[in-house]
This record gives structure tokens, C-alpha cells and sequence, in this order.
């Protein structure tokens, strides 16, 4: 078989698998214009559905609670995951650092649904009444417990590439260690911190198991809504939603991967500067 007929086989493949992943995306988006009361037929083009979301309190308190958990629970796993990620690496082997390497990504593969019976536990024992039994509290935990596994791995990645001379040099000139970590290191593991948090955030929002063991009747996040939904008949507004978190996300995504290429080509100008 030619070289040529290699490629056009790899590519007609890559089309297939691109259909695939998208079509339905871009169903959902058509349908979102619908004027009708079913899902997934077109009626004619509305913006009936979009002005029914905006007095839908429901669905806004739901997204507004997700984004609240969503954006702590990614802060926090990722000032966790940093620290965990740097003990794993910066540091020399030590009695039970297999052990602790091992806890630290144990979230991972742990069944959503062992944690979340763990932490209802918790949030539920009467000796721990203070912190309020089941709510947002809890599902910020269990998220935080959730995402901190991905973003310590994410950021581990990126520190065993990172030039530890740079670091020691600053360090032999004098600069305290504080200063040296948010001065080199940091900007150098931005991109893993900026795709760490974005990745838990996605996590945290799409979580559903997690959030429907751990919700209450005033904090139900939008997974949780939906579901409840789905009993009853979903209607546009649901396609309506889902547009204006897909045109959200990827405007997120391609400025954070926009300013990671800007920040990688700066670095390599920089580092050419330093050799020429």
C-alpha cells in the first residue's frame, strides 16, 4: 500500500472519530434555536428557549452553585496538588514516600461512589454536626478530594521537566527561596497549573455521582437538576444551556492554550537571547 493511500486511510479515520465527538455537540446547538417544545426536532429558528432560560431561577441557581463549587474546588486542588506534587518530586525517597505517592493519586481510581459514601459518612456523624451535614460544603470537599489526585499528577509532569540549575543558580546568588519559587518556578509550571485548573474545573462541574450523594435541598448543582429533569421531559432549554456553556468553554480554552503558546515562545526567544 502507497504512502499516500496510508495517509489518506489515517485521515479519513481522523474524520470519522472527529464526527463522532462533534455531530451530536452540534445537534444540540441547532436544536437549542428550536421553535417547538421537543428536543431534538427543529421547528424553526427562536431565540424562545434562551429568553426562557434567563427566568428559569432554578437553572440559574443551580449553574451559579456549580460555578461557585466548581472554581473552589479547582483553587484548592490545585494549591493541593501543587504541594503534594512538589514532596513527590523535589524531595529525596523516604521511609513511606511510595506510600504517600500512592494515597496522593488514590482518588483517582477510587469508585466515586466508595467516596461518596465516606464523606456522607463524615459530613453526616453527629460528632460532626458543626460542619453542617450534607450541602455545598460537602460537595466541595468531595470534589477537592476528587480533583487534587489529577492536578498533583498534571503539575508532578511538569516540575520533573523543569531545570533545577535555574533554581540553584538564583539560589547561589542569593535569592531567598520564596522569592526564587514565585519568580522561576512558578512562571516556568504555569501552563500545568493554568490546564490543572481548568481540567478540575471541568471535573467538578461535570460531576454527578459525588454531587447527588452529598446535595441537599438547597444545594443542588446543575448535573443533579438535569437528572431530576430528565423524569419529567427535558425541553430546549436544556440545549439552550448547554450552547452557552460550550461556547464559554471553548472561548476558555483556546485564550488559556492562546496564552500557554504566547508564554512557551517568549521563554524560547528568552532562552535563544540567553545562548546567542
Amino acid at each position: 500500500m502507497s504512502v499516500a493511500a496510508n495517509r489518506w486511510g489515517a485521515r479519513s479515520w481522523l474524520v470519522l472519530v472527529f464526527a463522532f465527538l462533534y455531530i451530536p455537540i452540534l445537534c444540540l446547538v441547532v436544536f437549542s434555536f428550536t421553535s417547538g417544545e421537543i428536543t431534538t426536532q427543529f421547528d424553526g429558528f427562536s431565540l424562545r428557549w434562551y429568553e426562557a432560560l434567563l427566568e428559569d431561577r432554578e437553572i440559574q441557581s443551580a449553574v451559579w452553585l456549580s460555578l461557585r463549587i466548581g472554581a473552589m474546588a479547582a483553587t484548592t486542588a490545585v494549591v493541593v496538588g501543587s504541594a503534594a506534587a512538589f514532596v513527590l518530586t523535589r524531595y529525596r525517597p523516604y521511609f513511606g514516600s511510595s506510600f504517600f505517592a500512592g494515597m496522593t493519586t488514590a482518588p483517582m481510581v477510587m469508585p466515586e461512589v466508595v467516596t461518596g459514601l465516606s464523606l456522607v459518612l463524615l459530613f453526616t456523624h453527629p460528632a460532626l454536626s458543626f460542619l453542617g451535614g450534607r450541602g455545598a460544603l460537602a460537595i466541595w470537599a468531595a470534589h477537592t478530594t476528587l480533583c487534587a489526585a489529577y492536578a498533583a499528577v498534571l503539575v508532578q509532569s511538569r516540575l520533573r521537566e523543569v531545570d533545577r540549575s535555574l533554581e540553584e543558580a538564583a539560589l547561589d546568588l542569593g535569592c531567598p527561596p520564596f522569592k526564587v519559587f514565585f519568580i522561576i518556578t512558578v512562571p516556568v509550571i504555569a501552563p500545568a497549573l493554568i490546564s490543572a485548573w481548568l481540567l478540575t474545573f471541568t471535573l467538578s462541574m461535570d460531576d454527578f455521582v459525588l454531587a447527588a450523594m452529598l446535595s441537599d435541598p438547597g444545594s443542588t448543582t446543575l448535573p443533579v437538576l438535569i437528572f431530576a429533569r430528565l423524569h419529567h421531559g427535558l425541553k430546549p432549554e436544556i440545549n439552550a444551556l448547554a450552547t452557552i456553556i460550550v461556547v464559554v468553554v471553548s472561548i476558555a480554552v483556546l485564550t488559556a492554550n492562546h496564552m500557554m503558546m504566547s508564554s512557551q515562545r517568549a521563554r524560547m526567544r528568552a532562552r535563544e537571547l540567553a545562548q546567542g
